[in-house]
């Protein structure tokens, strides 16, 4: 099986400039997150996709490689199909590892990679139970609820149930079958979408099934400047 993972990597963040160019323990976070990527030894191909000339040029110094992709995508879904669209090499699975999460662990790439052994897979992505309550509080923080053969039912920001349930939450990594990608990426945002500001929901309101893959491993992401500081020597 031929698996491409794709490194989405836009210059013009709202909250943070610049943000895959960020020095990190004396690396970029784009590389980290690139070196990170590469130890998983289950990946055929890497690529940085990105709409900057700049971030373009760095991969490509540090011993990465890159594709220029369009400045108008609205997701790091549909850069991902471009860079798909582009290649002539015929890959199974495309896997969005997200751009910037610095020391994503490469386990984590083979959890979600090991849900396609199930054939019927067309989107997988991961879950952690939740245990700290903050986080189930926490609106920037989504969460997914998902059915007995871990189909997600529903993602979701804000808890409206007080019901005790055990909630688990979603971990931003993706992996399509390439005909998936193809095809989600020409649908028009649903309603529940728009509401949530979560992409997936569109797939899901679409009638596709996202697949879950438990993870116990936790995943630290940068969304401003001062998220930085969380990673120390």
């Amino acid at each position: 099986m031929q698996i491409l993972a794709v490194i989405p990597a836009r210059f013009n963040s709202t909250r943070f400039p610049g943000k895959p160019l960020a020095k990190i323990l004396g690396k970029s976070m784009i590389q980290r997150v690139y070196e990170q990527a590469s130890k998983c030894k289950l990946l055929s191909k890497i690529i940085i996709a990105t709409e900057n000339q700049q971030i373009y040029n760095h991969v490509h110094d540090f011993g990465g490689e890159a594709m220029m992709t369009s400045s108008v995508h609205k997701s790091g879904t549909d850069r991902c199909n471009e860079v798909v669209q582009k290649l002539t090499n015929n890959y199974n699975i495309i896997i969005n590892i997200q751009g910037d999460e610095p020391f994503i662990n490469p386990n984590q790439i083979t959890e979600l990679i090991t849900v396609f052994d199930e054939k019927e897979t067309q989107i997988a992505t991961l879950a952690k139970e939740i245990t700290d309550r903050k986080i189930l509080q926490d609106v920037n923080t989504p969460k997914v609820t998902f059915n007995n053969k871990r189909v997600a039912t529903n993602f979701f920001r804000e808890l409206t149930s007080k019901t005790k349930l055990t909630y688990h939450k979603h971990i931003g990594i993706y992996g399509f079958k390439k005909n998936i990608l193809s095809e989600i990426c020409l649908l028009p945002q649903s309603e529940n979408e728009k509401k949530e500001k979560l992409e997936q929901l569109r797939w899901l309101d679409n009638g596709y099934k996202i697949k879950i893959g438990i993870t116990k491993i936790e995943s630290l992401s940068v969304d401003t400047p001062d998220d930085i500081k969380q990673f120390k020597y």
